[in-house]
């Protein structure tokens, strides 16, 4: 076999796309969204279809493998692969043409579905399969894995949405295949001609979600009207790459509306869905309580629901007096059931996680049974989970009998993989047993593929194994998935990780590529410097995957000092977003820190380490000195070593006065207390936290907070005996003993505060709320601060709950904090913001100064495309009376710094208007 040297060497001579073998491609695609992995040699972006063929000719002259790859959130394992993977996302990702009139579009295979649904919407048109993950997965891997999606009870799988494919196969030679034998490989109609009699009579009984194995073989039958490109549909690249595709688009329609019916339990829901489909839904979508927990509060009375999306209220009012549920509603504000669906586009991630924070995983993620047996068979499987100790929640598309449930498998240790090998073979019997498909949607891969027997027999899976050799007799697409497959507990992605509590977090990536979405729109904040650049190693799963590779230690080698790693987390603004986003809640952002206090342990650090690592310290000492004025005007003329020069290398102008110097001037302040009219109203006393931004860059904002507390009744205190600090730029440069230092000092110097700890910079809240009780985890007065801290915000509505803020009556823009949208939240702003007639959404999405990221070198155009995604287009559609509010410091000075504006506090609006 050719080395993978000369490989690439001419792979590079034959390609106008980019070849890449090195350490953080490969480590980048060794896994999709499954518990397996395998390491590929290299990875090849294609520029368009000869590029593909070329690679395929010289993989096949090579004799190394080759897996075409979308956005890689196949959960079987059918994403991950020896040989050469093929990024189709990165260039073949064009709509090439829309024809309204016949209701058609041509796509490249790296096109993502949410890109095509957008650019025919005006069309009145949709695709109809719709994933959960459609705003990642990509056309190409839809037809790999015959996806289907929400909508499948009324448009079908991506098979009945296909009317012609190329396909270039391993070898480099070119088939357009559609309806009829017509630019079919030789030797397939042979083969079918010759086994039509298994064809009829030995496929399991048809019914819409039989997607397991080459299921759609049976649309080669004469009777079928020889549907070449409906059989090539979830072969899982195992036959061929497609470089186009003829898709067809349905009619969207004009005011679709969501009744939510309650049952007893998830039996009743599961027997009840079927009697639904006469009613011609759009969707019957099935979950239970032990999967949407809290949120049932929001649904009507009952243990499991059913989601019926029907096209016009008409439709879904006669359903809703024919359906016999325990209770239901109504649901026509487009708003809500928005909000009420992603309950259910979450669920793959919330499904992951159980109640007492274990992991669950995939594997038996959407088996199907006919839908008139899908509750007897949920009753089936809930008692075979039991039977083996098994915990998971099933969810799904219970119109058509799919079911998707995550289960807490032991994928490590060797009792608990051979659990897992006793409990498949016994599920798919179930399914079996109940006429159903091993894969409902989402394809077999390694998870499923070695049981694909017990589903169709020997004869159909010796034709399946021809079929496989007629299209690539060399065996070189995708070996070892769906023909001749791996077992179902080799190549697991746990094995390669060490037994150590970060190895844990960062297993828990599983790789479901929400990060990954380009749409900058509504609250979301992940992942912000993926959506500038793109690229996946700029994802969350991306960063994921390179920790988890350099714990492994296969690929990437040198551990904690990893290059790779490290470029790869240069970018993690370490806003914290995917915290709140991630659907299994991974946190980058202290991961980043993690890997910093290692990658520089013993080392010199960046200079931006020093200087705005070392903020705290270095303002305190002007302070000190009284130099602010002084260090300003020598800034200006001499750069700040450590900060970008792109900025001015300064940092914003300094306080002349810190915050406690102005307090320790307020009457009665030596006391501690807000002054000789401090109030003694029933919200009691506050300690009004002086950190650092506050402290030295933006006092205004503590005397603003310090006037409203009082209006509402509040006494205030603040601390300033000593030194306390969050310890966040510590933390966010990767200093952690540091942290832990300043941390320890502070809880020394603050005591037992009485009462609430009100915080105005919302990464220091952030900060000591989450930071602190994981730094220190074994001293109680962490967890005991972390309790006491509270928002702006919610220290009003909670403890001066009667008070009635000034009425502003104005219009308000701005951005909410990054690090308040994940680990705070921005409820009571919310609502503190519409009680004073501040009108208006502030910005989601990140501003991109994000602390010291924006200030460090390398990072300006980074910075400025991220306040360029929101925050920049929304200052400049403001009207011009409206009021800028930014509560992070951060915040405000990217908004004066590119956006030319001042915002300010929430308290400083307020202020001003008592």
């Amino acid at each position: 076999m050719t080395s993978p040297g000369e490989l690439e060497r001419t792979l590079r001579e034959n390609l106008r796309g980019e070849i890449d073998f090195g350490a953080a491609a490969r480590a980048l695609t060794t896994m999709d969204a499954s518990n397996y992995r395998r390491v590929p040699v290299g990875v090849v972006a294609p520029r368009d279809a000869d590029d593909v063929a070329a690679a395929l000719t010289v993989c096949a002259e090579a004799g190394v493998p080759v897996l075409p790859r979308g956005g890689g959130t196949s959960i079987a394992g059918q994403a991950t692969g020896v040989g050469v993977v093929l990024d189709l996302t990165r260039h073949m990702n064009t709509l090439v043409s829309v024809d309204p009139e016949a209701r058609t579009a041509v796509v490249h295979p790296g096109l993502v579905l949410d890109r095509l649904r957008d650019a025919v919407r005006p069309y009145g048109l949709t695709f109809g399969p719709d994933p959960s993950t459609h705003s990642r997965c990509t056309l190409g891997g839809m037809i790999g894995n015959n996806a289907c999606g929400a909508h499948s009870v009324a448009w079908g799988t991506t098979a009945d949405n296909v009317t012609e494919l190329a396909v270039t196969t391993y070898g480099g030679t070119s088939h357009r295949i559609g309806t009829g034998w017509a630019g079919t490989p030789d030797g397939l109609r042979e083969l079918i001609t010759g086994h039509l009699g298994p064809l009829r009579t030995g496929m399991p009984p048809g019914f819409s979600r039989r997607i397991s194995g080459y299921g759609g073989l049976d649309a080669l039958l004469p009777e079928h009207g020889v549907q070449v490109a409906r059989a090539f549909c979830g072969s899982e690249g195992t036959l061929g790459v497609v470089t186009e595709a003829v898709v067809r688009l349905v009619e969207t329609p004009r005011a679709p509306v969501l009744a939510v019916l309650g049952y007893a339990d998830e039996s009743a829901a599961a027997e009840a869905a079927a009697g639904l489909l006469p009613h011609g839904p759009l969707t019957v979508e099935g979950m239970a309580q032990d999967l949407v927990g809290d949120t049932a509060a929001r649904l009507p009375r009952g243990g499991a629901w059913l989601f019926v999306e029907m096209p016009d209220e008409g439709a879904a009012r006669a359903l809703l007096r024919a359906a016999d549920a325990v209770d239901r509603a109504l649901v026509t504000d487009p708003a809500e059931q928005r909000a009420l669906w992603r309950i259910r586009e979450d669920a793959a991630g919330a499904a992951s996680r159980m109640p007492d924070g274990g992991m669950a995983w995939p594997g038996w993620e959407d088996c199907a049974v006919p839908p008139a047996r899908l509750g007897a068979y949920l009753r089936e499987f809930r008692a075979l989970l039991a039977a083996h100790g098994l915990r998971g929640s099933p969810y799904g598309h219970f119109g058509e009998g799919c079911v998707h449930v995550r289960i807490d498998f032991d994928l490590v240790s060797a009792p608990g993989i051979a659990r897992f090998r006793t409990f498949s073979e016994e599920l798919a019997d179930l399914v079996v047993a109940h006429g159903g498909s091993l894969s409902g949607e989402h394809g077999d891969g390694q998870a499923r593929a070695e049981l694909l027997p017990k589903m169709y027999g020997p004869d159909l899976i010796r034709l399946f194994g021809a079929y496989k050799d007629v299209w690539d007799p060399a065996g070189g697409m995708n070996p070892g998935t769906l023909v001749r497959p791996a077992r179902l507990d080799e190549n697991l992605r746990f094995a390669v990780l060490p037994a150590t509590p970060f190895a844990g977090e960062i297993a828990r990536c599983v790789g479901v590529a929400k990060c990954r979405t380009t749409d900058p729109g509504g609250a979301s904040v992940m992942c912000p410097s993926y959506r500038v650049t793109g690229e996946e190693r700029h994802s969350t799963r991306g960063r994921a995957r390179l920790l988890h590779e350099m714990l492994a230690g296969e690929i990437v080698t040198d551990g904690w000092r990893s290059t790779e790693v490290a470029e790869a987390l240069d970018l993690c603004l370490a806003c914290k977003g995917c915290r709140s986003d991630c659907p299994v809640g991974v946190d980058m952002a202290t991961y980043k820190a993690e890997f910093l206090h290692h990658h520089w342990a013993g080392r010199i650090r960046p200079l931006s380490h020093y200087t705005l690592g070392g903020l705290p310290d270095w303002l305190r000492l002007i302070a000190r000195l009284r130099a602010a004025g002084a260090v300003d005007a020598l800034a200006r003329r001499v750069p700040v070593p450590g900060l970008d020069r792109e900025r001015g290398g300064r940092l914003p102008e300094l306080a002349r006065e810190p915050f406690t110097r102005w307090w320790a001037r307020q009457p009665g302040a030596a006391k501690g207390a807000s002054g000789p009219d401090r109030a003694s109203g029933p919200g009691g006393a506050v300690t009004l936290w002086p950190d650092t931004f506050t402290q030295y860059l933006n006092p205004a904002a503590g005397r603003a907070a310090t006037q409203v507390l009082r209006a509402a009744g509040l006494s205030v205190e603040v601390p300033t005996a000593g030194r306390v600090c969050c310890g966040l730029t510590y933390v966010s440069t990767g200093r952690l003993d540091r942290a832990r230092t300043v941390l320890r000092r502070t809880l020394d110097t603050l005591g037992e505060p009485a009462g609430p700890v009100v915080v105005l910079e919302p990464s220091c809240a952030a900060a000591l709320r989450a930071d602190l009780p994981a730094l220190l985890p074994d001293d109680p007065r962490a967890a005991r601060l972390a309790g006491a801290v509270r928002t702006f915000a919610e220290t009003l509505e909670e403890y001066a709950p009667a008070w009635r803020p000034p009425h502003l009556d104005r219009k308000v823009v701005g951005q909410t904090h990054c690090h308040q949208h994940a680990v705070l939240g921005d409820g009571p702003d919310r609502r503190l913001r519409e009680r004073a007639g501040l009108t208006g959404e502030l910005s989601g999405g990140c501003c991109g100064l994000a602390g010291n990221f924006g200030f460090e070198p390398g990072h300006h155009e980074v910075s400025v495309a991220c306040a360029e995604e929101q925050l920049l287009p929304a200052l400049r559609a403001a009207p011009p009376d409206a009021l800028i509010q930014a509560d992070g410091f951060s915040c405000r000075t990217q908004i004066a710094q590119l956006g030319g504006a001042r915002a300010r506090h929430l308290a400083e609006l307020l202020a001003e208007g008592l």
